[in-house]
């Protein structure tokens, strides 16, 4: 039987767009939030930057605003978490806690041939093999040496200490408590860390010229990382539990068996599946990484990134003007039986995996004089599953077993034709939780392990609750007709 605990966990969310702050109780439910956006900056094409002053005065903010929204007592509060953007970079002044650079977002390429020039070294598997990532500007590392080839002197400044480096959870915790720390999962996501012996790897850093005495120190996901500055919330409140938000969506569905998977459906797609307690070394141009750490027990995982997904469907509403709201791409998408031979390939800004294709740029093939708007919006929704099941196959395929249920969360599982495709595409139910903020979720239960606020995984795994599932319906005949066709829509976009 279940007992309730009173009192709150405290999640703060820091994502790409906006930061926000989410109050739940025992029972995982809601009871407060407040959400700010911040400032995007392009300075030249290809490049992505935040404020990190911004950044931490609007995680404040909101923290503050959810808390006041509640009604509650600080007191009240037993814990914090922290979930983030992954791999953004931000180096500050040790003593003046002064940001040296505006922060590097993940979506910057300005590193790429720093990559290239490691890729032409022949180093690539020394990296994957270290940390199960791809040499990529996608990640922390590279960023960071791009900051120490273009900022004078700094690089001696790292070297004397008198610097600081971290993702933004690490600017986050330092700005709250002090410390300069970060966990297991964000740390796995830096080109530095070697995730099979848990510390930043030495033989790298030195591939890089990145001083280790600039890096956090490395905790579990689980864990005891300071206590919040009492002029914050007006007391001192731990904060126990820090995840990036892929991997705290993972945990937020409660997947704790392996086999068990994900997909969260935005902008992109971010599909990661539950490896167990060693790593599974992709052989389909996945990503091996770090799902969390609770105690001495590492719990892995496969990642899959789709660069486009719901974007797709904000360019046929913004700049083809096929949509009046991204709502109606559902009503005309069920207007139509199928597509009537029409595929599209939204590879905008080229093609993650299991392509990994940066200069595959996107097409529509299959036109028909009978080709209408419905179909091409339908095609565009389709190839959302697509890519997800592009995914999914590679992932089955490196652990051996098929993935028999996916659970989804993000903004596109609203579609309901959309995620009755990727049921069928995929030949597995699909599952939404009634709980939607499932990422500030995860980091709560991580946090709420750490002080007792649940007991354990059994206590968790109680909370999560199926608002919706999507059963396989298409024959396996049809599904294997339509993905072969899919996939010669790829080689033809690859090709051209």
């Amino acid at each position: 039987m279940k007992t309730e605990k009173s009192g709150y966990i405290l999640s703060l969310d820091q994502g790409t767009t906006s930061s926000r702050a989410i109050l739940f109780d025992h029972s995982g439910r809601i009871v407060s939030s407040s959400q700010r956006d911040f400032s995007q900056y392009y300075p030249e094409p290809g490049w992505v930057e935040h404020d990190a002053v911004e950044i931490w005065d609007s995680q404040l903010a909101v923290a503050r605003e959810a808390i006041a929204a509640a009604s509650i007592d600080p007191a009240e509060i037993v814990s914090i978490g922290i979930t983030n953007q992954r791999e953004t970079v931000v180096v500050w002044d040790k003593d003046s806690g002064k940001p040296v650079y505006k922060a590097i977002v993940w979506q910057c390429r300005r590193s790429n041939q720093i990559c290239e020039e490691l890729i032409d070294a022949g180093l690539e598997e020394e990296f994957r093999s270290r940390t199960g990532l791809r040499l990529d500007p996608y990640f922390s590392g590279t960023k960071l040496c791009w900051l120490f080839r273009e900022i004078p002197g700094l690089k001696a400044l790292a070297e004397n200490g008198e610097i600081l480096f971290g993702t933004i959870d690490s600017w986050l915790l330092w700005k709250l408590t002090g410390n300069h720390v970060t966990d297991v999962t964000n740390a796995s996501r830096t080109l530095l860390f070697n995730i099979k012996e848990q510390k930043w790897d030495p033989v790298l850093l030195s591939i890089l010229g990145i001083p280790v005495q600039v890096l956090p120190k490395v905790l579990a996901s689980s864990d005891d990382f300071g206590y919040t500055d009492q002029k914050y919330f007006g007391r001192e409140i731990p904060i126990q539990g820090v995840a990036g938000d892929q991997q705290a969506a993972l945990f937020g569905h409660t997947c704790f068996e392996p086999g068990m998977a994900k997909n969260t459906y935005g902008t992109g797609c971010f599909t990661l599946l539950n490896t167990g307690s060693a790593p599974v070394w992709s052989k389909n141009n996945l990503l091996t990484t770090i799902a969390w750490k609770i105690g001495n027990q590492t719990t892995y995982a496969l990642e899959g990134s789709v660069f486009i997904a719901g974007a797709v469907i904000q360019w046929l509403r913004d700049e083809v003007h096929l949509l009046s709201s991204a709502a109606e791409s559902e009503q005309l998408a069920k207007s139509v039986s199928d597509t009537n031979g029409v595929f599209l390939v939204p590879a905008f800004v080229g093609l993650g995996a299991p392509y990994w294709d940066p200069d595959a740029r996107g097409s529509i093939m299959g036109l028909s004089r009978g080709s209408g708007r419905a179909h091409i919006v339908r095609a565009a929704l389709e190839s959302i599953a697509y890519q997800s099941e592009d995914l999914l196959s590679s992932m089955s395929a490196d652990c051996g077993h098929k993935i028999e249920v996916l659970k989804a969360d993000g903004g596109a599982t609203a579609n309901q034709f959309l995620m009755q495709f990727q049921a069928d595409i995929s030949g597995v139910p699909v599952l939404l939780p009634e709980i939607a903020e499932i990422t500030a979720l995860g980091v709560a239960y991580l946090a709420g392990l750490k002080c007792g606020f649940w007991e354990s995984l059994e206590d968790i795994s109680r909370n999560w609750q199926i608002k919706c599932r999507y059963e396989p319906s298409m024959k396996l005949e049809e599904r294997e007709k339509r993905i072969t066709l899919w996939h010669k829509a790829i080689y033809a976009t690859r090709e051209y």
